[in-house]
């Protein structure tokens, strides 16, 4: 075999290192991807936070393979895409629109600490969650000075060339690898704090008398376990001082707090139907569709699923469908509403009918059969339903 010169030269001086916990940080970012903001002015930071998760991903990457300088680099990086974020969302519309352009076009735009001075002095938000929780963002500062240690080289154990001499190649990388966990940790920590600049809802949806006055939302709530991993007790509980947090709270918490029963059909479109009378107890809290499903699945013991918009959506019950495999196909829901045969058709080991009432188009899910006398009734109560819930359009 011939000598590969050019695979040594790039090779010669990675020392690959193995990062024990990789598999919970990647657990633990999800839990900040799904932290999406509702807010429709701030839609585009979804995109920072998702690419400020992958710039960490891509650090642990290019640390287990060596690059470890890369590795905190892509770090500091994360930081800085989270730091952007924040500087957009605060800026008025107009300022925004311009600011964005520029970015999106490379042109003159502020660095990370020019950011973060503009922030403290000019927006409300960002600067009382600074000043509230002084001592985390004190502890980040000092993270991102170590970070810069990495990036800029400084010290000669920052050198591929040095690390690599003999006399250090027999030396153990435990505080490199230490050294990294330690500023991946903060940085994950940074990105979720940063993300609470935009609403609180991730921390909001963790206390259950507020959780159970929301509607369904893009957000979901950051754990226990993450909170205190990332972000520590005393750092949320500063952040639950700030103005933007007690506006949210205070706002929500005069809401009706729907039962257990109402609160599953509205977050995650579940009818118990042996809580109706719960359930109709509090009906002016639910939407259209969500009245229409209770209502079409209260009729009848054979019905286990309703579908609209070609299954699109679709509300599950307790009675359990006697279909092997859950599986949906819009094309199925389509052929048989363009079918002459709308009810009692075969669906695996269910059946599937399709009711068009006042404008609306529904797909019930059964167990057995209708009968033409079910049927009749299930048109004449839809009929009713409709001209019910007109007061809710």
């Amino acid at each position: 075999m011939s000598f590969d010169y050019i695979k040594y030269k790039e090779q010669n001086l990675l020392m690959p290192m193995k990062i024990s916990n990789k598999e919970e940080y990647y657990k633990d970012l999800m839990n900040i991807e799904q932290s999406w903001t509702g807010r429709l002015d701030a839609q585009i930071s979804n995109t920072f936070i998702q690419e400020a998760i992958q710039l960490i991903i891509n650090s642990i990457s290019l640390f287990e393979n060596g690059y470890f300088d890369c590795a905190f680099y892509s770090l500091r990086q994360s930081l800085e895409v989270s730091t952007t974020m924040v500087y957009l969302m605060e800026l008025e519309p107009e300022k925004r629109k311009t600011e964005l352009l520029k970015w999106k076009k490379k042109s003159k735009f502020p660095m990370y600490g020019q950011m973060i001075k503009f922030l403290i002095t000019n927006r409300d938000t960002f600067a009382d969650m600074k000043q509230k929780m002084s001592d985390y963002f004190n502890k980040l500062h000092l993270v991102k000075e170590r970070l810069n240690k990495h990036v800029h080289k400084q010290g000669f154990n920052t050198f591929y060339v040095s690390r690599n001499q003999i006399m250090n190649r027999n030396k153990n990388n435990d505080d490199l690898i230490s050294d990294f966990n330690y500023c991946t940790k903060n940085c994950i920590g940074a990105i979720a704090v940063l993300r609470l600049a935009i609403d609180p809802f991730p921390v909001l949806l963790m206390d259950e008398d507020i959780y159970s006055r929301t509607n369904d939302a893009l957000t979901e709530a950051y754990s226990e376990d993450f909170i205190q991993k990332y972000v520590g007790k005393e750092g949320i509980k500063a952040y639950k001082e700030t103005k933007m947090y007690l506006q949210y709270y205070e706002n929500i918490i005069t809401y009706e707090k729907r039962h257990p029963s109402v609160l599953d059909i509205v977050k995650h479109q579940y009818i118990n139907k042996n809580k109706l009378d719960e359930i109709l107890s509090q009906i002016h809290l639910l939407n259209k569709n969500d009245i229409i499903a209770v209502l079409v699945t209260s009729l009848s013991e054979k019905v286990s699923n309703v579908y609209f918009y070609d299954g699109l959506l679709f509300y599950f019950t307790n009675t359990k469908s006697v279909r092997e495999k859950f599986s949906l196909d819009s094309r199925i829901f389509k052929n048989i509403k363009k079918s002459n045969n709308h009810i009692n058709n075969t669906y695996d080991e269910a059946y599937l009918s399709f009711i068009q009432f006042a404008g609306e188009e529904l797909f019930i899910e059964h167990n057995e059969e209708f009968t033409q006398d079910e049927i009749n009734i299930f048109a004449e109560l839809l009929t009713e339903i409709i001209s019910e819930l007109k007061k809710y359009d």
